[in-house]
């Protein structure tokens, strides 16, 4: 901290004195050095996960039932320093599905599947319906900010640092906050065997009703902090101290209340025709109705969708096959007189394994080539910072001045100013989709699917302020002027194969997608770096990095940068557009984006022997960006946060002048806290996904119990191994500070 401030021309904050006691942890309650993390949190925890499951009936009534119960007993270290209740960070969820199948008579079928969810949540007490969160307190908090606790047995707080902020604290003596989720999905359908009017001919009928709530229990608690501070040195020893406290003891709350909830019904009714009308041609067509009602909490959050479609499947000799949809759709959503759509698609498929000319092929099992086509209309609402625009298509009105009637100003009237246009002649995003796909079987086990795909996204919602002058007066509308194309490929393969009493599995599995905006109403740039349309979806842009400023003369000899005062020891910036000044105008797309990557790929490995085995699978990532922004591991000491070992040891110095990292600051350093290559970092990653060892038990052993038909034991490893270039953090989590966790299970599956 000495070094940041001297760095920003500021007074040191600590003296010889006290960063002696510091070194010589002579005085842990003056001068403290806490291990905030392994104070709060232990390195493992433990989870229980029970399953059982029933399967049965008869030829008319068939039933399977599933339970689930999960447990996670969480990473706090002490839980249970209070009477009555525990602090545990820690987590339960029970399911229970049925399913049933009812054959009313031998023409009329019932389905019914009934899915209820229960868990509860338990965190730490705090104020907010959050919870409290440790680990940004962990994150925030430096070692020497306060002992976790005084001699006095008083959490440890200060002015700067209230205790509110003492992560340990708060873990113990906070109490707790509860989040219970109810969740019901149930659906029943109906299906009548219509034949007797003529082969082939059916109906059915569906309902089902969904249903989402979380509440929230408040049972947290306040407690009284403190800590001294040393105001007088003698020789080297503290001679005067003053003593400072804060909060209160109080009893636990008691608030309660259902922060959020999701109703959902939906109604189906289908008439269909499947029909093999003679050896070569096979027809199956439906026409169906289906109605939503969706209501969430909040305002204007009850939506009403309906679509009626019809669907055609032809068969010609089990080599050539056409699929035909084509939906009418409405929603309440969209503005009046703009709520129905038509989506067509079109489905092509040959089997050329089947033709004369492929039988003399024996490597190839079978092989089919598929295309297709869709219109794809959706009821996407425009956007404001994240939120739906919901009367998009009207002209809104804001308050303006206030105009008195009389001299007293005790009577007059609000006058109003133009808000934001109506949005005229409004229509649905559209996606034009188009898809060339083949699969395979060969060799007797070889697996192979190739996919290709583009697609075209138009009449997306944008706002159209980029057409427009200022001078225009009010806010402009939102059009359907956005157009975005996607493209990419999947391919996937696997092969599996027994040899003697070996059986291998060996697959993989690829992905790449790309995308490129094409219009946006996009206001006119004055340089083209900084031009968006053209670029893909969330690019990221940012300043180029070209080096630290070495001194003064180096500062003054460069480009002035706008960011602030500059000092050496921080971050230089290329003049992008050679205007002589470094400013927002040399930002330029880095990287790229930081929200889903390009690229995805997968592998797996599985071979067994006598019912010994293993299977593996590997996840990774490429093309696919990060920005490091994590609050005192990358941008330390900001509002008195803390420092991590990384950045301290790769800090700039007028020694160290290559360093990874620019100059240390105790201030919010506008200039080296851009977006910018230096904080652009590679994010692919190769992740072992999971790994399981497991024996199956023989069957002649499990016969001999007279109750079991097959058990096996296993254990499992999941996110063992992680292969990336930033290393001191997981690459999959890197915009939250709750890190992921490497679990091992051991279970014993058994069936009866």
């Amino acid at each position: 901290m000495n070094e940041a401030l001297a760095n920003d021309g500021l007074t040191a904050r600590y003296t010889q004195d006290e960063l002696n006691a510091f070194r010589s942890g002579q005085y842990p309650y003056l001068y403290a050095n806490v291990d905030w993390l392994g104070e709060t949190y232990r390195d493992m925890d433990a989870t229980n996960i029970y399953n059982i499951s029933f399967r049965g009936g008869a030829s008319k009534f068939r039933y399977y039932a599933m339970a689930n119960l999960t447990t996670n007993k969480g990473f706090i270290a002490n839980p249970y320093m209070n009477d009555g209740y525990s602090t545990q960070d820690q987590y339960s969820r029970a399911n229970l599905r049925t399913n049933l199948d009812i054959d009313l008579t031998e023409k009329t079928k019932l389905k019914l599947n009934v899915l209820g969810i229960l868990s509860e949540t338990r965190t730490p007490g705090a104020n907010g319906q959050g919870g409290a969160n440790l680990w940004d307190m962990i994150y925030t908090l430096p070692s020497a900010a306060f002992p976790a606790r005084l001699e006095n047995g008083t959490w440890g707080g200060s002015a700067t640092w209230a205790g509110t902020k003492n992560p340990l604290a708060v873990s113990q003596a906070a109490a707790y906050t509860k989040f219970h989720e109810r969740t019901l999905f149930a659906d029943m359908t109906l299906t009548q065997d219509l034949s007797s009017i003529t082969p082939g001919l059916g109906a059915s009928g569906m309902l089902s009703y969904d249903n989402y709530a979380q509440y929230w229990e408040n049972h947290s608690k306040t407690f009284v902090y403190g800590s001294n501070s040393v105001t007088a040195w003698e020789n080297g020893v503290p001679s005067s101290t003053t003593y400072y406290t804060d909060g209160k003891e109080s009893s636990m709350s008691s608030d309660a209340k259902c922060i959020a909830f999701t109703r959902v019904f939906n109604f189906a009714a289908t008439l269909f025709y499947d029909k093999q009308i003679n050896k070569d041609n096979k027809i199956y067509s439906q026409l169906k109705w289906d109605y939503e009602y969706r209501n969430t909490k909040g305002t204007d959050q009850t939506w009403y969708r309906q679509n009626a479609s019809f669907y055609t499947h032809y068969g010609y000799k089990d080599k050539y096959f056409a699929d035909l949809s084509v939906v009418a759709s409405a929603s309440n959503k969209l503005a009046p007189g703009r709520q129905w759509s038509i989506s067509p698609t079109v489905g092509l498929a040959w089997v050329m394994s089947k033709e004369n000319f492929m039988k003399d092929l024996s490597w190839i099992n079978f092989m089919k080539l598929r295309a297709s086509f869709g219109v794809i209309n959706t009821d996407r609402l425009p956007l404001d910072d994240d939120s739906e625009v919901t009367n998009y298509w009207e002209q809104t009105y804001g308050g303006g001045g206030y105009y008195p009637f009389d001299t007293n100003y005790s009577v007059g009237t609000q006058s109003w100013s133009l808000g934001r246009l109506a949005s005229l002649n409004s229509t649905h995003e559209k996606a034009y989709k188009y898809n060339f796909g083949l699969d395979a079987s060969m060799f007797n086990g070889l697996d192979v699917s190739f996919d290709a795909y583009y697609e075209r996204r138009s009449d997306i919602w944008v706002s159209s302020s980029g057409h427009y002058s200022s001078v225009l007066g009010f806010t402009a509308p939102y059009e359907n002027g956005g157009i975005v194309d996607s493209w990419g490929v999947e391919i996937g393969a696997n092969y599996r194969k027994k040899i003697a009493d070996i059986t291998l599995n060996i697959g993989a599995n690829f992905a790449l997608a790309k995308n490129e905006i094409i219009e946006q109403m996009e206001e006119p740039r004055m340089y083209d770096n900084l031009i968006t349309t053209g670029k893909p979806l969330k690019q990221t842009y940012g300043m180029e990095v070209i080096g630290y400023f070495k001194d003064q003369a180096d500062i003054e000899n460069s480009p002035k940068q706008s960011f602030g005062d500059v000092k050496p020891g921080d971050i230089k910036y290329k003049d992008v557009n050679g205007d002589n000044i470094i400013d927002a105008n040399d930002k330029v797309a880095i990287g790229h984006s930081t929200t889903a990557p390009e690229i995805y790929y997968s592998f797996n490995l599985g071979a067994e022997w006598k019912g010994l085995g293993f299977d593996a699978m590997f996840q990774g990532t490429g093309r696919y960006s990060a920005v490091l922004n994590t609050k005192s591991l990358y941008w330390p000491l900001i509002n008195n946060t803390t420092i991590s070992q990384e950045y301290y040891d790769n800090r700039w110095t007028p020694e160290n002048q290559d360093a990874k990292y620019p100059r240390l600051s105790s201030q919010s350093n506008e200039n080296n806290y851009q977006t910018n290559t230096l904080w652009l970092a590679d994010r692919s990653f190769l992740k072992l996904r999971s790994i399981e060892l497991y024996y199956k038990f023989p069957q002649i052993w499990v016969k001999k119990s007279k109750i079991l038909s097959n058990a096996k034991i296993y254990v499992r490893g999941v996110d063992l191994l992680c292969f990336d270039k930033i290393n001191i953090a997981d690459p999959e989590v890197m915009e939250r500070l709750y890190p992921l966790t490497r679990s091992v299970v051991a279970g014993l599956t058994i069936g009866f």
